[in-house]
């Protein structure tokens, strides 16, 4: 699953699916990363401009999810796309971040290899710091979607389950920034 709602508050209102890396919109290198790491189908929670998403980005294949209370944050599209992933068959929901384009398909297989229960709960790490993306077996969407709220998404959930996570190392085939201000873009070629 990708979370690809923010409206880039802090970039001025430039909603970050739409930001250009590599000559195509984010959202499109981080479904492909997401194939590419094994996993699919790939459900993208659109939220701001996710008109001109659907216009500008390659998304043939994905499930699209809106969330039309994208601006109250993360925590909202986290129980946008648990809720599209409902009745889906699916044992387990690894979901990344559309503004870390710093992680790579390396990083979500070991993930995903590492989790596929219904009962899983998986996170990468960067340097033992626990990150993204994150794996959550079915059996814990409804927990998940019940505390999920504002920019915190699931961070309470997991802190709350701390011991349950497995950690998997990944800093040696990605890096964890955020494409969050406007400092940022120099990440994006």
């Amino acid at each position: 699953m990708l979370l690809a709602a923010g409206g880039g508050r802090r970039l001025g209102g430039r909603p970050k699916a739409l930001l250009e890396h590599r000559g195509r919109p984010l959202v499109e290198h981080a479904v492909r990363v997401l194939r590419e790491g094994g996993c699919g189908p790939v459900h993208v929670v659109l939220g701001a401009a996710a008109d001109d998403v659907r216009k500008r980005a390659e998304l043939s294949g994905c499930v699209l999810a809106d969330n039309p209370r994208w601006e109250e944050g993360m925590g909202s599209s986290l129980r946008t796309g648990l809720a599209s992933l409902a009745g889906s068959g699916a044992d387990a929901a690894l979901v990344l971040l559309v503004d870390q384009p710093g992680i790579g398909a390396a990083a979500v297989a070991r993930v995903r290899e590492a989790g596929g229960s219904a009962t899983s709960l998986v996170a990468a790490a960067y340097g033992g710091r626990r990150g993204h993306p994150v794996l959550f077996g079915a059996e814990r969407w409804a927990d998940i979607a019940r505390t999920a709220a504002g920019d915190r998404g699931a961070r309470d959930y997991l802190k709350a389950h701390q011991d349950a996570i497995t950690l998997v190392e990944c800093s040696d085939v990605a890096e964890a920034y955020d494409i969050d201000t406007v400092e940022d873009l120099f990440h994006l070629e």
